[in-house]
This record gives C-alpha cells, structure tokens and sequence, in this order.
C-alpha cells in the first residue's frame, strides 16, 4: 500500500481504477466499500481528508473524529493499492469558489437544514475526481441524498465515472454504521438503535394506512418517546427525484423515509425504503 500526500504521487496504476472517498474514521461501512471497489477493479484508491468547506458548524469540523494512524492500518489490511491523505491546501491551493447547481437535490432535507453542506461535497468531490482520476467511485446509501446528488454531478460535468451505491452497513442492533458514532456517549449509543428500528416498522405498518404528514409526524413521535432523542426532521421522498410525497398516490417511483435525530450532541441521519 502507497500512502501519498501530494497528487503527483498517485501513479502506476494498473487496469480499472476505483475510488473511496472517505473522511477517515473508518468503520465497517467504509470497509464495505473498499471491498466492493476491490472486487469490481484492478487498483484501489482511498482518500482521507476531513473537507472543510462541508461543514456549516465549525465546531462540528472541529470536533470531527481523525484516527489516520489507525484507518491506515484497516486500509493496509483490506489491500488497498493507494491512500491519498492529503493537506488542505492540496485539495485547495486557492480558495473554492465554485457554486453548483444540483437541479434542486440540496434544498431538500440535509440541504434545508445544513445550508452550504452539498456546495462543499460536489467541491471535494469533484476536486478528488480531478486528481485520482478513478472509473469508478463508490459511496454508501446511508448518505442517500449525497449518492444522488454525487451522480447528479457526475453527468452534469461529462465526468466519464460510474457511482456506484452500495447498501447501509448496520450493527447487530441496527444502528447505521457512521463516523460520528464513536462520539456517542454509552447512553445515547444505547438509545440510538431506536431510529431505525421506528423507521423499519413504520416502513411495514403505516404505508397507505394514514396520509404522509401523518405517518411522518408518527414516526417522529415514536422517535421522541425516547428522552435521548430528538428528531430533527422525517421525510418521505421519492428515491429518484428526492421530491417529498404529499400523498402515496404520487407517481414518484420507489419511496424512502429519511430521518435526521439528535442523540445528544451527535447529529445521526438514516434511510429506509418505505
């Protein structure tokens, strides 16, 4: 495994080249997709670098988990060809000012309530696909709207890169894999498994049983019974289109609940399909 800071130090690649864009705190999510990169392509890449221009909180960014020394470790051991861990100014020798247009993915849901956050990824992204070059590229469904609005961007510059999606990586109790769970504290970890668990059921129980505002304002309740928790917002939107259902009888494909829950101080999104 090459470990390079610079870009002109990502070289020699072999055949198909696929990519994992990560923020580094690894998990078992991330190493889900270094496999699937492993068993689709010749050559792996990984990117660690924390992207500061994604985050609307500054103390967020701050407080963000960085364990370089040990995600490369797990790297080493899944046989990675390449990480690129670089500096800020690498990815930005000069200021990004670019403003994208993501045909109105980013006003909805994380982009309503995290103002500038999409702007930030399609500038990281895009300035890592500049430098790793990759063919393909590959992102979890946890950040569901992420996946969408990445392919968005994808086409809308003629990049010739195939995003592939892979699934939700869960613990045992269900909790999605993240990055920010290593900073829940004992009681809210135990208390977090509640969200999906309340999404999975209501994805059985409420469809076509009560209207949408309904079965959203229910399934925040459900969430919110739990003192520890605090929904921040619930969604239920076509997985294409991303537009939010205002009944079920809308012809806007398959459906998925979306949910954003504070346990804590720790912001925790999760998607079902409904």
């Amino acid at each position: 495994m090459k470990l390079c800071r610079r870009a002109q130090e990502l070289a020699a690649y072999r055949g198909t080249v696929g990519f994992v864009p990560t923020m580094g705190a690894l998990h078992e999510g991330h190493l889900s997709l270094v496999r699937a990169c492993r068993s689709a392509c010749d050559t792996t890449v990984v990117s660690i670098f924390v992207n500061p221009t994604q985050f609307n909180d500054p103390k967020d960014l701050e407080n963000y988990p960085r364990t370089e020394e040990a995600d490369l470790a797990l790297l080493e051991e899944q046989g990675v060809d390449f990480v690129f861990a670089p500096a800020v100014d690498e990815i930005y020798p000069t200021p990004d000012t670019r403003v994208f247009d993501f045909g109105g993915l980013d006003r909805v849901m994380e982009g309503e309530h995290r103002p500038g956050h999409f702007n930030g990824v399609g500038q990281v992204v895009s300035r890592l696909f500049e430098i790793v070059r990759p063919n393909r590229a590959f992102f979890g469904e946890k950040d569901f709207q992420q996946l969408a609005i990445i392919r968005h961007m994808t086409a809308q510059l003629g990049l010739p890169i195939e995003i592939v999606g892979c699934p939700i990586v869960r613990d045992v109790d269900g909790l999605a894999r993240s990055s920010r769970n290593t900073l829940l504290s004992p009681e809210h970890r135990a208390a977090a498994p509640r969200i999906y668990a309340v999404l999975a059921e209501a994805a059985e129980s409420l469809r076509g049983k009560v209207s949408v505002p309904e079965a959203k304002r229910i399934i925040a309740q459900r969430i919110d019974a739990e003192p520890l928790l605090r929904t921040e917002y619930i969604e239920i939107a076509s997985a294409d289109s991303l537009q939010p259902a205002a009944d079920w009888g809308q012809r806007l494909g398959e459906l998925r609940c979306f949910a954003a829950v504070h346990a804590g101080p720790v912001r925790l999104i999760d998607n079902v399909p409904f």
